[in-house]
């Protein structure tokens, strides 16, 4: 995350708790000045391997993606400072994307959560305190929220949605089992729906309140998936799979 230097001295203990979890980069005046690292004891007992020479890329600020945003008509993602391209889905995938919503919004009628689909900017910030420390905007295939007083007076979401689930494509599928299942776990999502079509199957993780992964499920289509965090949610595979 990146925090200036002016929130470091008012809250250093609160960033010194947050860099066991992941690097700080210390910002004046608009600049990079500073790393604050985890220190670990060195292990001289350990023989490591030799350390290969990498090419960085440079990080995307949450401005420059806006630019691209609103220069284009594609769909974009920003995670930590990369920005990804979102491909029209598959008629399959629409199909079981629809399925699951019809589910989802009869159950959740008349409670206080709200089941809504893509295309819905989700904006996190991982551990940081703050969107401008860690910009991280996602368009999960499905969203349950239950903080709708979130919505700003620009009708845009900005709270962390209790349950997400993402339908796997050939190009993303590397980002929604990885790159998105840290960045959810890590943002105070409780709950994470992957839907494998090839498989016809579904992990479901949960996350804990310490923001670790507490349980992992795999759901095949001869199963009943049952939500972790909201008791009578439940919805049999092969409604999902079988449906043409």
């Amino acid at each position: 995350m990146r925090v200036n230097t002016t929130d470091l001295q008012n809250a250093f203990g609160k960033y010194l708790s947050l860099v066991e979890k992941e690097d700080i980069i210390i910002i004046k005046n608009g600049k990079s000045v500073a790393k604050l690292i985890r220190y670990t004891d060195p292990d001289y007992f350990l023989v490591h391997e030799e350390a290969k020479n990498y090419q960085s890329t440079k990080k995307v600020s949450y401005e420059e993606y806006m630019a691209l945003v609103n220069s284009s008509d594609q769909r974009y993602e920003l995670i930590d400072g990369e920005i990804y391209l979102l491909a029209s889905p598959s008629f399959r995938h629409q199909i079981v994307v629809n399925e699951l919503s019809w589910h989802f919004n009869n159950y959740f009628r008349k409670k206080p959560c709200r089941s809504l689909t893509a295309p819905l900017d989700v904006r996190l910030f991982g551990f940081a305190t703050k969107f401008e420390e860690d910009p991280n905007v996602v368009q999960p295939d499905i969203v349950v929220i239950c903080d709708e007083d979130k919505v700003n007076k620009d009708n845009k979401y900005e709270g962390i949605p209790t349950l997400i689930v993402e339908v796997l494509s050939p190009s993303t599928k590397g980002k929604d089992m990885a790159i998105k299942l840290h960045l959810y776990m890590k943002s105070g999502v409780l709950e994470y729906w992957i839907v494998d079509l090839e498989n016809n199957r579904i992990n479901q993780y949960s996350f804990s309140p310490e923001r670790d992964i507490g349980s992992l499920n795999t759901f095949q289509e001869e199963d009943t998936i049952k939500s972790t965090v909201f008791e009578g949610l439940e919805i049999p595979l092969r409604e999902i799979f079988s449906v043409n």
